[in-house]
């Protein structure tokens, strides 16, 4: 593959596409100075078995088990799973269920590990040389180390690198927007990890097979838009960094996607089937690890801010750490927050419990005083349209919102409801402080175990029809069985008279004879 020279003339900022979306104060002067900093080993670390999406991993260890850091533990299950690995040395204490990282508070299938403290290296998975390596070998090698999506929809990133071999793919786009607020983690890494992300880039790349890559980075980072156009060449590759206005959602793949070639996805298709994958900076920074160091994904930045943080910073953590320990390596509270998120404050999950862990999709955690959340008075719908107005994918969210306080759930599905992208756009955007977002949230849950049960009960009906279709041919065979054997048996009774009549025939034949 030759090198390909720079794309600013297939992507002229007079050619950037519009979407709608709001403009939230992005606040991310409270930690963007902070340089990355790496917290000491944790006393516990809890490493639920779902930090991707898809199937949960199988456990691989056991209960007083010793294990090395990068050692795997739990294995993926299924094609769209991910690897888990030990973050650090020390001993399994418990293989069981924990708090999830979620606003439900439910407990989760999780392996509990208490550090040595020595931080043992096990044996590295076994380095590639990309400039050698075939797509697959590089898909097959980030799959071994665990890598999911870092920038929050967590998708095994060894699955999207396999998308070759289905789609007729010429674009990879490198998400550097972190559009929320306050979140800072990626422009961190992009400022002092800028060589090994664009090697990462350039491996991806390859995997890809694409004929072209763009980084795409917000007008609001300059310090990483100049990082990332110093090391534009990797492999390969000579990319663009493309510079995007400062809005939310930029960071939807599919928006990002539109804003550049002006090509909207289907509903509920990829972007792939436009030819594009969006893959997010700190994913090719793991993959730069995984690739030319065999280090699987143990590690992860996170943003620690929010005016109720004693010290806002950006902190590479052990997966598995517990919120708790983090804070406190910040200095802990000011103040007690009003609101604690994990994430950003447009699509993070308020925190309820402060001891669950930092998982693969952790990019912040948000500690917001009173003065930084909206009024929580809810007054009821005037149907002013600022929803509408916001919404980037061009849904009618007081409709829907509507519809499923009615309890029609089909009716939200008919009028968009599985394709709002839940960002949060709608709720920033009411002036009656209605919960649009959460209430989509819960109504997707609903849509999605309404499906699953109908999903059950037409495989129960499809099993029982079956097993009655079996039973039946098990009844007609034997019938045809019996059938045929008594037909045997009368055609033997048969054939046994005969005999029985001609030997008669026969005796007296003979006796005739001797007897004239």
């Amino acid at each position: 593959m030759s090198v390909l020279p720079t794309l600013g003339t297939l992507f002229r900022p007079s050619q950037l596409f519009s979407f709608k979306g709001v403009h939230p104060d992005p606040r991310k002067y409270l930690s963007s100075e902070s340089e990355i900093e790496t917290m000491p080993i944790p006393t516990l670390i809890r490493l639920p078995l779902q930090q991707h999406i898809g199937a949960e991993a199988e456990p691989v260890v056991q209960r007083d088990d010793y294990v090395l850091k990068g050692q795997l533990i739990a294995k993926a299950r299924g094609p769209v799973s991910a690897n888990i690995h030990a973050p650090t040395s020390g001993r399994v204490i418990a293989v069981g269920h924990f708090t999830a990282p979620h606003p439900s508070g439910l407990p989760v299938p999780t392996i509990t590990i208490r550090p040595d403290g020595e931080d043992t290296w096990g044996p590295h998975l076994p380095r590639i040389r990309p400039e050698n390596a075939t797509p697959e070998e590089i898909a097959a090698q980030v799959a071994e180390a665990g890598i999911v999506g870092m920038g929050g929809a967590t998708f095994p990133s060894a699955v999207k690198l396999n998308l070759r071999a289905k789609y007729d793919l010429h674009t990879l786009v490198i998400n550097g927007a972190e559009c929320e607020p306050y979140l800072t983690c990626d422009d961190r890494l992009m400022r002092e990890r800028a060589e090994e992300i664009a090697d990462g880039i350039g491996i991806m790349g390859r995997a890809l097979g694409v004929k072209q890559i763009i980084v795409a980075i917000e007008s609001n980072k300059p310090q990483a838009i100049d990082a990332m156009s110093r090391y534009n060449r990797a492999l390969d590759y000579t990319f663009q960094v493309k510079v995007v206005p400062t809005q939310y959602p930029m960071g939807s793949e599919k928006h990002l996607v539109r804003l550049l070639t002006g090509k909207e996805t289907p509903a509920r298709a990829l972007t792939a089937d436009l030819g594009v994958v969006v893959h997010n900076v700190a994913t090719a920074h793991a993959v730069h690890n995984a690739v030319r160091y065999g280090e699987p994904l143990i590690t992860r930045i996170v943003t620690v801010s929010g005016r109720g943080i004693k010290r806002p910073a950006n902190v590479k953590v052990l997966l598995g750490t517990p919120v708790s320990e983090v804070i406190a390596h910040c200095g802990g509270f000011v103040e007690e927050p009003d609101r604690l998120l994990l994430g950003g404050p447009m699509m993070g999950q308020p925190i309820a419990n402060r001891r669950v862990p930092i998982v693969k999709g952790s990019n912040g955690i948000l500690a917001l005083t009173r003065a930084e959340t909206p009024g929580n008075e809810v007054m009821p719908c005037i149907r002013c349209g600022r929803c509408v107005q916001g919404c980037p994918v061009g849904l009618t969210p007081f409709e829907m919102n509507a519809r499923i306080q009615a309890d029609d759930l089909d009716g939200a599905a008919k009028i968009g409801l599985m394709d709002c992208l839940t960002c949060g756009c709608c709720s920033y955007n009411c002036p009656a402080n209605i919960s649009l977002v959460q209430t989509f949230h819960f109504a997707k849950g609903k849509l999605a175990e309404k499906q699953s049960r109908k999903h059950q009960a037409e495989e129960t009906k499809r099993l029982a029809a079956a097993r009655q279709a079996r039973e039946e041919a098990i009844a007609e065979a034997k019938r045809q069985a019996m059938a045929k054997r008594k037909a045997e048996m009368d055609a033997k009774k048969k054939a046994d008279a005969a005999k029985a009549a001609a030997a008669a025939a026969t005796a007296a034949t003979a006796q005739g004879e001797a007897n004239p």
